[in-house]
């Protein structure tokens, strides 16, 4: 009897845990980077680094709670907490509430707030989209497909956003433009992309009038307002910083070579007197028998303006995902 009562127990556990609808998942990398300053009087760096993310979700229905956690290893210690959210619905609207990051672009940095509140719904294939937040902004975005052409159009607190998208012969366009209530201070960029005999190609213009920089991250370059920086978390160390008015303009050619993925990527950065800047940047990518990724990028960079920043970086990275 005692056993059939210690059997039965066991089981109603294992029952509820089974029940329990929750999903870890995440990313870990390690870089090792070797910057050589082409001048004799820079410093050399040596660097190992690490970066952990994790993502726990739980779901009851149509409910989820999201938490992500990170480590780097230019931060204080310990995990820290970023994306911290509810998503649900009422009726026909889906709503999210807690602190998320929006995304990086070619123009602009992602950013992450506390109290945000988001709701959506769709009418006749059109989805309307409210945004608030603790502090003084909110947004309305219209969005939809005709045709074969993706657009939207938010109207913000501080200017509008503009997105239109579509595909003509195999051919990719986008068109991206935060326009803002300040004078000189918009932004845009159009990317053009496709694939030629296996080559995948990739062109994008980004311009920035005189009274705003681009600070975006993206393929074409990890870039940052010198003059102007959000919070603690828009200052990223491998950034390169920015001046109001420069222009960026980059390609890209990728390709499969033996099971390897290799790419390489040209970025001009200019618009201000004195202060072009080159990029030139050669990566090869492998999968690993161990579940791992192994990535070796050699970054070459060259300033007109100053000598200090001319490098040769050479980085090696090994990934997981899970």
């Amino acid at each position: 009897m005692k056993k059939q009562l210690l059997i039965a127990a066991v089981a109603a556990t294992m029952a509820s845990v089974s029940m329990a609808d929750i999903s870890i998942t995440g990313s870990a990398k390690v870089n090792y980077t070797n910057t050589d300053y082409d001048l004799s009087t820079a410093t050399d760096t040596n660097l190992f680094q690490s970066d952990i993310d994790l993502k726990i979700v739980g779901q009851s229905g149509a409910t989820q709670v999201v938490v992500g956690l990170a480590r780097e290893t230019d931060e204080d210690s310990g995990l820290d907490l970023e994306d911290n959210y509810v998503t649900s619905s009422v009726a026909d609207v889906n709503v999210k509430v807690g602190s998320w990051d929006n995304g990086d672009d070619f123009v602009s940095a992602s950013s992450r707030a506390d109290g945000k509140f988001s709701a959506n719904t769709t009418i006749s294939g059109i989805k309307i989209t409210y945004d608030a937040a603790n502090v003084a902004s909110d947004a309305v975005t219209v969005s939809g497909s005709m045709g074969g052409v993706n657009a939207s159009y938010k109207n913000e607190t501080i200017g509008e956003e503009i997105k239109v998208s579509t595909t003509v012969a195999g051919v990719s366009l986008a068109y991206h433009a935060d326009n803002s209530d300040t004078a000189n201070s918009d932004r845009s960029s159009i990317e053009v992309s496709g694939e030629v005999s296996g080559i995948k190609l990739s062109y994008v213009q980004i311009d920035a009038d005189t009274g705003v920089a681009i600070d975006g991250d993206s393929w074409a370059g990890d870039f940052e307002d010198s003059t102007y920086k959000q919070s603690t978390d828009a200052v990223t160390t491998n950034a390169y910083d920015l001046s109001k008015g420069q222009d960026v303009t980059a390609l890209k050619a990728s390709m499969a070579i033996a099971g390897n993925t290799v790419a390489f990527t040209r970025t001009d950065v200019d618009g201000v007197t004195g202060e072009d800047t080159t990029f030139n940047k050669f990566a090869v990518t492998r999968p690993l028998a161990s579940g791992a990724t192994f990535e070796a990028t050699y970054t070459t960079i060259a300033d007109d303006k100053s000598t200090t920043t001319d490098a040769d970086i050479l980085d090696l990275e090994l990934a997981v995902k899970f």
